[in-house]
């Protein structure tokens, strides 16, 4: 048999990964972090347990650029949205929303992610982690920031503090005086991007089906090829 092409090798890690991914978010969300482990995570994703550790160090990692991942794929889904805009102020507000959202459809991920930012490890530097950054700074730029490289990170902070407060075992704020804060500070109109009353009507935002968050469908042709990499073909 003749070797995969490096091509068809690299397709495979990228889906292998995507769906660990998916499957932590969906675990997670499911389960909690605790009572999720990495072998569940494995199985759920139709991977061997050892290719786990080949993608990512540890537990933690994994979950943390899973959550990232759907949270800019979220973003970016929300921002691409139909009628497209260019409009500064109607992409701050769809921005805002879909976190805000994500605090409010997938309350166990989003209060998950946060306890583990607030480890010693804080936020794990991950492709996912960049692409979200990339799309807020972005959003600062069009909003009219013309200091990105300041504006972004106050813009982070304010809605990583959003999601905190809307997630606080027991005094949890509601995410429509949250998002009423926020707008005020970005100077919105309440009838930006997607409205309460608008997700009432609609009957929510939330779908829990996952997948068009993470390309995991069929894979390249590779009869000819060998298996999976493992961390001992590596």
């Amino acid at each position: 048999m003749s070797p995969r092409s490096a091509s068809v090798n690299e397709e495979l890690r990228r889906r292998s990964r995507e769906r660990l991914l998916q499957a932590a978010v969906e675990l997670v969300g499911e389960h909690g972090y605790d009572a999720t482990t990495l072998g569940d995570i494995a199985d759920r994703a139709g991977s061997a347990r050892g290719l786990v550790s080949y993608y990512f160090p540890g537990k933690r990692q994994l979950v943390q650029s899973a959550v990232h991942r759907l949270m800019h794929r979220t973003l970016e889904e929300a921002l691409e949205r139909e009628p497209h805009t260019e409009d500064g102020r109607e992409r701050m507000a769809r921005a805002i929303d879909a976190i805000l959202g994500l605090a409010r459809d997938r309350p166990v991920l989003m209060r998950q992610h946060m306890a583990g930012i607030l480890q010693a490890e804080g936020f794990v530097q991950c492709p996912e982690q960049r692409r979200l950054a990339e799309l807020l700074r972005e959003v600062c730029v069009g909003h009219g920031s013309a200091e990105p490289d300041t504006d972004y990170p106050m813009l982070r902070a304010l809605l990583m503090g959003a999601v905190y407060a809307a997630l606080v075992p027991g005094v949890p704020m509601p995410v429509p005086v949250l998002r009423a804060e926020l707008f005020k500070r970005y100077r919105l109109d309440r009838e930006q991007g997607v409205p309460p009353d608008a997700e009432a009507v609609s009957g929510g935002t939330c779908d829990m089906d996952l997948s068009r968050f993470f390309a995991t469908g069929s894979p390249p042709d590779c009869s000819e090829g060998r298996p999976d990499p493992s961390p001992q073909s590596k």
